[in-house]
């Protein structure tokens, strides 16, 4: 018996040395194509990513200058460009994104197989402690082993015993953090294709700016003068502009006239410029349409903002039930409440000064007037009240994603959306007041 013991201690310890060795063989050559991959996708998009720059540049340039075919053109042509060329870096961060949960999905799985191998070795080895146990002296003494070999062999099982249980919780936990990253990564892959999805607009977008593009080149290029004469007569129409249905999310639509003055009174109170108020207004409107209308119950974070949610229609005398909220993307929660698009949670550490900026006692996120003064009141926090280009912009993205998320490149679309929505905007309310 103690002979068959010391030979399952030798081949236990082969199998622990051999479970060992497993698992980093298959996930180096694994991981190496992983890595490589990754590596080339990274680069991919580092390139694609300046070209979005360079077209934002001329974008920018362009609409400096003075109104000119050849000028429209080619902001027609950065817009397009720019718009490709987002899609295009949006696809390959869903790739590396999968391919990235392929690899945590391999590890996983050779972690279980060795975490199965190590727990069937551990089992073993207390079988065989078991055995020994039982044993006496006078069966050791039969068996012509001394009795510094036995406890040499019982030191051999403690120290395999040891090792394995150390191993196997190293495995475990490894395993599990595997998980997480895994489930994160998924995360980040479903925020991805929501945003990819609500960049479909920026498709119909293109095609229509594609269209357009054809209609200018059509004009000769002694036809420049007949070209600014069109665009002067339809920007100049005062009366078309001031009547203009402005689209709200969560509300009526109302004129544009109505809008801008909202937009101005807001302006007023925190510096924030009318124009962007409009764009941010505009571009959640624009989001919330593609997203689709939700319940507070199905779409709103369970403890986060329905009992707020609750207070917040208690004291305006609403039916929760009545009342339109944002659907929740695949990637997370929605609920965000009016025009403004505020959720819950963000309403209420606003709601005070929204209602001492419109003079009232109690604020009401689905009132035109008081989701104008919130989305300024939030710009102005984000930095947008400096004025120039680029704090406007940010201040936007700090308004879509956070601040921790407002630089990344998969958000610029909506800066981008923003500030163009921005500068036709102002050119509307230039005309209107020269008319």
């Amino acid at each position: 018996m103690i002979f068959r013991y010391s030979v399952s201690i030798s081949s236990l310890l082969i199998v622990f040395l051999v479970s060992g060795l497993v698992l980093p063989v298959h996930a180096e050559v694994t991981g190496a194509d992983v890595l490589a991959r990754r590596a080339e996708l990274e680069q991919d998009l580092a390139a694609l990513e300046r070209e979005i720059e360079a077209q934002r540049a001329v974008l920018q340039e362009k609409q400096r200058e003075k109104v000119s075919l050849e000028r429209d053109i080619a902001i027609l042509d950065a817009k397009i460009q720019s718009a490709e060329l987002s899609i295009r870096a949006r696809n390959l961060v869903i790739e590396r994104l999968s391919r990235d949960i392929v690899s945590r999905e391999i590890t996983i799985g050779d972690l279980s197989e060795k975490l199965s191998r190590e727990k069937e070795s551990l089992a073993e080895l207390i079988r065989r402690t078991h055995e020994i146990d039982s044993y006496t002296i006078v069966e050791v003494v039969l068996a012509n082993r001394s009795l510094s070999d036995f406890f040499q062999d019982l030191d051999s099982f403690g120290a395999i015993s040891a090792s394995l249980q150390a191993s196997f919780r190293e495995i475990g936990e490894t395993k599990d953090a595997t998980e997480r990253e895994r489930n994160s990564l998924a995360d980040k892959r479903s925020e991805e294709q929501e945003l990819r999805r609500l960049q479909e607009i920026q498709k119909q977008r293109i095609e229509s700016d594609k269209g357009l593009k054809r209609r200018l080149l059509a004009f000769a290029a002694g036809q420049e003068a007949e070209y600014l004469e069109v665009v002067n007569a339809k920007e100049k129409d005062a009366a078309a502009i001031r009547s203009e249905l402005f689209a709200l999310r969560g509300s009526d639509a109302i004129p544009f006239e109505q809008a801008l003055e909202l937009a101005n009174f807001a302006a007023r109170k925190t510096g924030v410029r009318a124009a962007l108020i409009l764009g941010v207004i505009a571009e959640e409107s624009n989001l919330g349409e593609n997203v689709g209308t939700g319940t507070w119950l199905a779409d709103m974070h369970p403890t986060r903002d329905r009992p707020i949610f609750e207070e917040i229609t208690r004291k305006l005398g609403y039916l929760p039930d009545a009342m339109p909220v944002s659907k929740k993307p695949w990637y997370g929660w929605g609920g965000a409440m009016g025009p403004a698009q505020f959720i819950p949670s963000t309403w209420v550490l606003y709601e005070d000064r929204v209602a001492a900026a419109v003079g009232v006692s109690i604020a009401d996120p689905w009132k035109p007037r008081d989701a104008f003064a919130a989305a300024a009141l939030l710009l102005k926090d984000n930095g947008a009240s400096n004025g120039s280009y680029a704090a406007e912009r940010l201040a936007a993205l700090r308004y879509f994603a956070g601040w921790q998320n407002a630089t990344k490149p998969s958000y610029a679309f909506y800066g981008d959306e923003v500030m163009e929505l921005a500068a036709k905007y102002q050119r509307q309310i230039d005309i209107l007041g020269s008319s």
